[in-house]
Order: C-alpha cells, then structure tokens, then sequence
C-alpha cells in the first residue's frame, strides 16, 4: 500500500493574525536573525508575497530575495514589511523574555501532566 504525501507549507496554515504575531514575537525574542526573516517570508507568504510587496514598496522577487535564503535585507525594509503586515516592535529587556519563556513552558508541562487518580494517593 502506497501512502500519498504532500509537501507541508507553514504559509498555508499561518492564517491567524494572533498565530502570526506570536511566530514573529518568538523570531525577535530568538535573536536569530535567519529566523526572523523566515518568520516573515513565511507570514508574506500566506498574506501574499505580491500585496505585502507592493505595500512595503519593492518588487514581489525583491522581497523573496531580502527575506531568502542569504538575505540581508535594509532596516528600512524590514520596517515597511512589519508595518505592512500590521504589526509593531517594542523593546524588552531580555530577561523579561527569558521570564515569560520559563512560565509558558512551565504552564505547558503542568497541563500535559495526567493527573492521578484518588486510589494513587
């Protein structure tokens, strides 16, 4: 029996503009910059690499080559990209970031733990 995959697109089920900000938040908060710009092609992408081109004023292939692979896009690019997404930066000190990581892991353990039953007590 021949199982039939398909490739897998992030783009495609990155339709959310919470699921979006909470991807590009953890890019930033990475500091990772290959990330970031992954983060963002990929949030072009699924709102259209054309649209989101034209309202961060440069070419469809300019954005695919700023935000690629190797990339190295201006700051003013960056900039007319996040904002043409809808989306701002703010600045955090970074153990304010690393704090809200350890409660949101911390939170995401407590609730996969199964709980035990009253005879286990």
């Amino acid at each position: 029996m021949t199982i039939k995959t398909s490739p897998f697109d992030p783009a495609d089920h990155l339709t959310s503009v919470e699921d979006q900000a909470e991807l590009l938040s953890d890019a930033f908060a990475s500091g990772n910059a290959d990330y970031v710009a992954n983060a963002l092609r990929t949030i072009a992408r699924a709102r259209g690499m054309a649209e989101v081109a034209r309202g961060a004023g440069i070419t469809r292939e300019g954005l695919y080559k700023a935000l690629g692979k190797g990339g190295d896009p201006k700051l003013t690019t960056l900039v007319n990209v996040i904002n043409t997404l809808g989306f701002t930066l703010s600045a955090r000190p970074r153990s304010a970031i690393k704090a809200t990581r350890s409660r949101k892991a911390a939170a995401s353990r407590r609730s996969k733990k199964p709980e035990r039953s009253a005879a286990a007590h």
